[in-house]
């Protein structure tokens, strides 16, 4: 007999031999595990049969100036960085739309040019949560890196195409959708080589190579042995399948963005502009002077600063951010949209505790934040300061409104043991209505001075009622203008489910105005039930006397107002009134 006529030993009886033999050994407390045994043969060509690729086209039809005016809602000053972030990712976006849609490849053009951005600026001035909030917008995955954490060996133990992995993570394992992303690199001056070192500084040149390709277009294998979760994950799709599957992501139009302080780039600036003698000599001190110098920024600054020709050539669109001043710091405090006090307002929410803060306190905390030199950053570090030792008592006693003064601000301390000695007092209580009243009247003030940049992208009218609701739901939930508005949306397309409904059911035609619906809007929002009881509301007190004017003048159309559901008896006298007249 022949090794290949020999009988080859079965796996469950070998399996059971050495389970016998742990058990001997060891008793009950080793077991063999058996692993999972993947099939070994694999056909590539019936799996493309199988999955034909699908071209996917993105969803986007956002203008520069709509992105810009959504970031206006946003992000203080910076009015330069947002123009030119706006303008450029949507002619990104729009651009590959395009292509998509026309089903052109781009094969035939040699340099596809993408317009990769970097942007300079002292931290905390708004870099990334500006891309933060157009890859939201947009509605594309976002992932953020470290350049800090690169080497010429890779990034975290893998390389830097572990950043575009990551991308499919975020996008849920959506390929196509990936493709779209936006990878946004921080601290990328840090991989800029030492101008002081003798020699090349390999390393940081090395991170800056590779870099190259993945910025331009190239495959990237989501499979690779130092990534465990890649492993198991195609190890489980073989498993299921049978099949083994070559997944790559093409980089072509993901859009990279980098950024970084860039701390003494301005004085290279200003040594080229004095040299070139074109009256910029004057000595810089203060900050804003020093990043004056930035704006006249050139590639071959970026060279000199210590980046590879190549590296900046991928990088075409350079956006500037200024430092932000005292007043700055506490506009962005003002806005209802800030993610600051919003923050903090959820932290004491998270104890049924609610808080104002008087316009006063506001400046007081800017007046913090900007001695610290760390721009928007500050003002978290600032209010944590602040509110710490009454973020930790209040949630003790009983206490459940708290009003931020000025006067808190400056002594916590003392403020917290007065708060809380004399809770009853009916000065608190004075104090926060009072706050709560101007904070409405900050919020109406602020939609009528954008409403026409609200108005243009929400389905609802901006009505005085209309923005008067959105007030009083500010100071009810914690969240910024537009998810308010949002969620008066969602609210009122059921309404109109309902009106629709009623006509499907009486064969009655009727319409709320704008009026009438924010008021069951407000009884949606008290009551779970509030839309079922509305419906039963409107057949016993409306269908009766709209059906008697209907057989009587043949009119099936009717108005609900406000009034009407105040008191539906004087609305029918009155529209009697009027059908006889």
């Amino acid at each position: 007999m022949t090794k290949k006529d020999e009988k080859l030993p079965d796996p469950k009886e070998i399996e059971k031999e050495i389970s016998e033999l742990l058990s001997e050994k060891f008793g009950g407390r080793v077991k063999l595990i058996s692993p999972v045994v993947l099939p070994q043969e694999i056909s590539f060509e019936k799996e493309r049969e199988e999955e034909p690729p699908e071209k996917k086209t993105i969803d986007f039809s956002l203008k520069p100036e709509e992105l810009e005016a959504y970031l206006d809602q946003y992000i203080v000053k910076q009015d330069q960085a947002k123009a030119i972030l706006a303008t450029k990712i949507c002619t990104h976006f729009n651009r590959v739309k395009h292509a998509e849609s026309a089903g052109e490849n781009n094969k035939g053009m040699v340099g596809h040019i993408k317009g990769n951005v970097l942007m300079i600026g002292p931290t905390g001035v708004g870099k990334t949560y500006m891309i933060r909030l157009i890859a939201q917008k947009i509605g594309v995955p976002f992932v953020k890196g470290d350049a800090t954490k690169f080497s010429e060996t890779g990034y975290v133990g893998g390389d830097v195409e572990d950043l575009v992995r990551d991308l499919v993570r975020e996008a849920d394992g959506d390929i196509k959708l990936a493709q779209y992303g936006i990878i946004y690199i921080d601290e990328i001056d840090k991989i800029a080589s030492s101008p002081n070192l003798i020699g090349p500084d390999v390393s940081r040149t090395g991170v800056q190579r590779a870099l190259l390709k993945p910025m331009e277009e190239t495959d990237v294998d989501l499979k690779v042995p130092h990534d465990p979760i890649s492993m198991l994950e195609e190890i489980e799709r073989y498993r299921k399948t049978g099949k083994r599957k070559k997944r790559v992501i093409n980089t072509k139009n993901i859009l990279f963005v980098m950024s970084g302080g860039f701390n003494e780039l301005e004085e290279l600036i200003k040594k080229r502009i004095v040299d070139q003698g074109i009256g910029f000599g004057a000595s810089v001190t203060s900050r804003s002077e020093r990043g004056n110098y930035l704006k006249y920024g050139k590639p071959e600054d970026l060279i000199k600063f210590g980046f590879e020709t190549e590296f900046i050539g991928r990088l075409p669109v350079l956006s500037v951010f200024e430092q932000l001043s005292e007043d700055d710091l506490y506009t962005i405090l003002k806005n209802p949209n800030n993610p600051v006090i919003l923050s903090k307002k959820l932290d004491f929410k998270a104890y049924d505790i609610s808080v104002n803060f008087e316009d006063g306190a506001l400046r007081a905390i800017a007046h913090l934040a900007h001695e610290e030199q760390t721009g928007a950053r500050g003002l978290v570090s600032a209010i944590e300061k602040v509110l710490l030792k009454l973020e930790k008592k209040l949630p003790s006693t009983g206490i459940k409104k708290l009003s931020v003064t000025k006067e808190v601000v400056k002594d916590p301390k003392g403020m917290l043991q007065k708060i809380i000695s004399t809770p009853d007092d009916p000065m608190w209580t004075q104090l926060y209505e009072k706050l709560d009243q101007e904070g409405k009247e900050s919020i109406k003030q602020y939609i009528k001075s954008n409403q026409a940049m609200l108005a243009e992208r929400s389905k609802i009218a901006l009505t005085t009622s209309r923005i008067d609701l959105i007030a009083e739901l500010y100071t009810l939930w914690t969240s910024d203008i537009n998810a308010i508005m949002q969620k008066i949306e969602n609210f009122y397309e059921q309404i109109k489910k309902v009106e629709a409904y009623f006509y499907k059911t009486h064969d009655l035609n009727i319409r709320l105005d704008e009026d009438a619906i924010d008021i069951v809007i407000l009884e949606m929002i008290s009551s779970p039930t509030a839309l079922g009881d509305f419906y039963k509301e409107l057949t016993t007190k409306f269908e009766y006397g709209f059906k008697l004017i209907r057989d009587k003048i043949g009119k099936d159309t009717f108005v609900i107002t406000k009034e009407a559901l105040e008191n539906p008896e004087n609305f029918f006298n009155n529209l009697v009134k009027k059908v006889y007249s």
